[in-house]
């Protein structure tokens, strides 16, 4: 499967099982994004409240071309006032990892929000040992802008966060 073969699409009532899995399998988000084990209804109830899309935070599906979800996007605003900044996130299922997924469906993402937006600002937060994620959101044109030391606390060891960030200036629709 080649990455121009995904597309982003919201979540339907058939994906409730890969919102489960979310909650339940330690290896689906990867050991950089796995927050532990909570609620397994809880991804499920937020379905039935808002589909994953509302004012606070979204989220919509990575899918395959056979539209099979493999993962998932989310963004959430930040800054002042609310729109002029947005946060994104991303999570691929351990067997789509690698194949440039992760990096094409962040390139939809951040072509969407700035296309459809007020956004000025996009910015990522990623582990300090996630290469993979450093990389790919240097290949779609985010700067390293700062470290947050020992900010997050994951598999009994506190560990860095990483701030990237792109202008609205800087983004080149559909690139890389």
């Amino acid at each position: 499967m080649t990455p121009a073969k995904v597309h982003l699409r919201a979540f339907t009532e058939a994906d409730l099982a890969f919102l489960d899995r979310l909650c339940t399998d330690p290896d689906a988000l990867g050991e950089f994004d796995w927050p532990g084990f909570g609620d397994p209804r809880a991804r499920r109830k937020r379905w039935e409240i808002d589909g994953y899309i509302s004012a606070e935070s979204a989220a919509v599906a990575i899918a395959r071309a056979d539209d099979t979800v493999i993962g998932i996007v989310s963004w959430k605003p930040r800054g002042f006032p609310l729109g002029v900044t947005y946060e994104i996130g991303v999570g691929v299922l351990p067997e789509h990892r690698g194949q440039g997924v992760g990096t094409a469906a962040q390139r939809l993402l951040v072509d969407y929000l700035f296309g459809r937006t007020t956004a000025n600002r996009i910015e990522a937060l990623t582990n300090g040992g996630n290469l993979g994620e450093q990389k790919a959101l240097e290949r779609l044109g985010f700067r390293r802008e700062g470290v947050m030391r020992g900010r997050s606390f994951q598999h009994g060891e506190y560990v860095d966060v990483l701030v990237y960030g792109l202008l609205r200036s800087e983004h080149c629709p559909g690139t890389p």
